[in-house]
């Protein structure tokens, strides 16, 4: 039972650390602007493989 209490107190701990980038209004997550959704773009300045692709389609 100790190591169920501590691995939940662990989890919740580390889901606080990674909510304070929320709080704060941190940038979004960067990422590819392609891969295996191709429906939406997670960077903030759209990549030129993006800018090419949205114009040829």
């Amino acid at each position: 039972m100790t190591i169920f209490l501590t691995t939940f107190v662990f989890i919740l701990v580390v889901m606080l650390v990674m909510s304070i980038g929320v709080i704060f209004g941190r940038k979004a997550i960067k990422g590819s602007c392609g891969g295996l959704n191709n429906g939406s773009c997670a960077c903030v300045k759209k990549c030129e493989k993006r800018l090419k692709s949205e114009q040829s389609g």
